[in-house]
């Protein structure tokens, strides 16, 4: 791609990231990364930032930390129920011996029964295209109403070329073609069932539905009725059409599924490219060129007529997969960036906390503490609009602080502060991060983890924002390629704490080319070695399940390192092995559990040609079923 014309963006194998960097320089060493020298040059001070053979080179030690002490002790009891497996570079689906994989549910599969069936030829049918499973699935979380188990799952972003196959460029050529496009993308809410032949999708069920980008929402909380999220269509700024760029997900406590809008700056554009923007548009990456030219066709997405629409994305959408009938709810008072994924957790006191990345180079990691206390049955309805949303702040001790995002700290209302996020964390000297990812919080003891997929920039740049991040001294790290999954302790082990300590359960790397810090943690080898973690879930005995969206290319400084895959990661010990490979080309991306915990569903974004369905198909992103042959739980 030309990175100083994104209007000619070559559609096939599109990123978000790839048309931000085109736009948005930012900072190729993070806050974050200060942190992590600063710790490295403190002999010691954290064992899982031990490289082996190269640290000792380096002067940076191998500490006596007691997660890379267990580690190193070949009679360390494993807790992973499977043989692990080698990579691969082909285009289907591994996993270890004992275990078997059917597809679930693809790209153009029905939901109903007046769907039309998928056809590869005209990439599937656009008059019922929001009667079908959506496009490049992502998060997910499965519910249990009543009997029956439901799967909520996002569709993340579209794949033109292959969505409109007989369109010369890939690009809309009419209102039809962005309507098709804007159906494939948001949520499937769909009931699953299990018989004889395996999992499949329940056709026609009454808790099947789709949510897409015409779908009507409610704004609700402190920016709701903003002058800034009022439009000519809702001079109220309180109801909203679609979800956007539905990244990962998250589940409350009452049962409801919380949906995250990432990369919404792409869908927005301008018929006048000369028109003036409102300056923070800038933090968000927002102008005149848009990723799928909506603009052109559908004037909602037209800047020059309606600026205040990109205000009205960025959220948190809370929906409700028991009931169909509901009108999904934009969560402002968590705030407005391009969130990751939202991983809730209980306070000790009952308060909901919710944590949340914003996934953008040099941008935040944010935790939401409800101001009322949950109870089982009790009204819910406004825990996630009253509260105080937080910042991290991380400090070279290996301490940290939640730092309050509130009019007094930022001199903003509260309203501002839920539509201008970024702007209220820079205030408060939050410090930057290197693309936080998905957070998961350990059921079994009161810890939390974040993934920092990648930071591959050199040099010194402040972010959108102007928060500089110079470099002082040297690290080891300062070309993060391959990323790292950063666990903090909340004080008083209550995730409504604004004190934390932390540390990082694994740096990735690649120990067979490098032995230097690119080597990776020392619980990083050539067996299980990855690139970019990115999902993350844990399970009911507390594994964490981390999923990878990085360079599957195999080659120089991924050399070894195969397709995309998830792996099983064992807090206590610090263990890690590799349990699931994807197709080349695919991100493995979405997971949750039956009901039994005999089935794992996983989630094939964006895989190549011929997934799932052979020679002559087009790639189509699935959620796949794995069970164990025995039938015994997973996870």
């Amino acid at each position: 791609m030309d990175r100083n014309d994104s209007q000619h963006i070559d559609y096939e194998g599109f990123s978000f990231d790839a048309f931000d960097e085109a736009r948005r320089p930012e900072p190729e060493v993070t806050g974050f990364d200060k942190v992590v020298e600063a710790a490295l040059s403190r002999r010691g001070f954290l064992g899982v930032l031990a490289y082996g053979s190269g640290a000792a080179a380096m002067g940076l030690g191998t500490g006596l930390g007691s997660l890379m002490s267990s580690v190193s002790a070949e009679a360390a009891t494993s807790r992973f129920a499977f043989k692990p497996i080698p990579i691969a570079t082909d285009f289907t689906i591994h996993v270890p011996e004992g275990y078997t994989w059917q597809v679930l549910a693809r790209w153009g599969d029905p939901l109903f029964s007046d769907a039309a069936e998928f056809d590869h030829q005209t990439g599937g049918d656009a008059a019922t295209s929001n009667r079908v499973f959506g496009e490049n699935t992502d998060g997910m979380e499965l519910f249990v109403i009543g009997d029956r188990q439901v799967i909520a799952v996002n569709h993340e972003y579209v794949n033109p070329k292959l969505n409109l196959p007989k369109n010369e460029d890939g690009r809309p050529a009419s209102a039809g073609d962005v309507r098709k496009l804007q159906n494939l993308q948001g949520v499937t809410v769909m009931e699953v069932a299990e018989d004889g032949n395996g999992w499949k999708v329940v056709v026609d069920s009454p808790f099947n539905r789709r949510i897409d980008h015409n779908t009507e929402m409610r704004l609700s909380g402190p920016a709701a009725g903003h002058d800034m999220l009022k439009t000519a269509a809702d001079p109220t700024g309180t109801s909203s059409l679609g979800t956007f760029n539905n990244c990962g997900s998250g589940k409350t406590p009452w049962g409801t599924y919380l949906t995250c809008e990432e990369n919404f700056n792409g869908y927005f554009g301008s018929t006048d490219e000369a028109v003036a923007l409102p300056e923070d548009f800038k933090r968000y990456g927002i102008d005149a060129k848009s990723v799928y030219s909506y603009e052109k066709f559908d004037e909602r997405f037209d800047l020059s007529k309606h600026p205040n629409e990109p205000y009205r994305a960025g959220y948190i959408v809370e929906i409700d997969p028991a009931d169909p009938t509901s009108t999904p709810v934009k969560r402002t008072a968590l705030g407005r960036f391009k969130h990751e994924n939202a991983a809730t957790a209980l306070a000790r006191d009952g308060r909901v906390v919710v944590y949340l990345g914003d996934d953008e180079r040099g941008e935040f990691l944010y935790k939401f503490v409800s101001a009322g206390i949950y109870t089982p049955g009790g009204d819910t309805s406004t825990l996630l609009d009253e509260g105080t949303l937080h910042v991290a702040r991380f400090d070279e001790d290996g301490s940290g602080e939640w730092v309050a995002l509130t009019p007094e700290a930022t001199g903003m209302t509260a309203a501002e502060i839920a539509i201008l996020t970024r702007v209220a964390a820079s205030k408060v000297g939050a410090t930057t991060m290197d693309r936080p990812e998905w957070v998961a919080v350990n059921p079994v003891s009161i810890e939390a983890y974040c993934a920092l997929t990648n930071n591959s920039r050199r040099g010194v740049k402040p972010n959108a924002g102007g928060d500089e991040t110079p470099v002082g001294g040297p690290n080891p790290r300062a070309e993060n390629k391959y990323g790292q999954i950063v666990r903090w302790y909340p004080a008083e082990d209550d995730h409504a704490a604004t004190g934390f300590t932390w540390d990082l359960f694994v740096m990735a790397g690649n120990p067979t080319v490098h032995e230097d810090a690119y080597a990776g943690s020392e619980n990083v080898n050539e067996g299980n070695m990855f690139n970019s973690p990115d999902g993350m879930m844990f399970d009911t005995t507390g594994l964490l399940w981390i999923q990878t969206d990085g360079d599957d290319d195999n080659e120089g400084d991924f050399a070894g390192q195969g397709n995309n895959q998830m792996l099983a990661g064992d807090p206590a010990t610090g263990r890690i092995e590799r349990f699931l490979t994807g197709p080349n080309g695919s991100e493995v991306t979405g997971l949750t559990w039956s009901a039994d915990r005999r089935t794992m569903f996983v989630g094939i974004q964006h895989p190549k040609a011929p997934f799932p369905d052979g020679d002559g198909t087009l790639g189509r992103s699935s959620v796949i079923a794995v069970k164990r042959d025995d039938n015994l739980p997973i996870g």
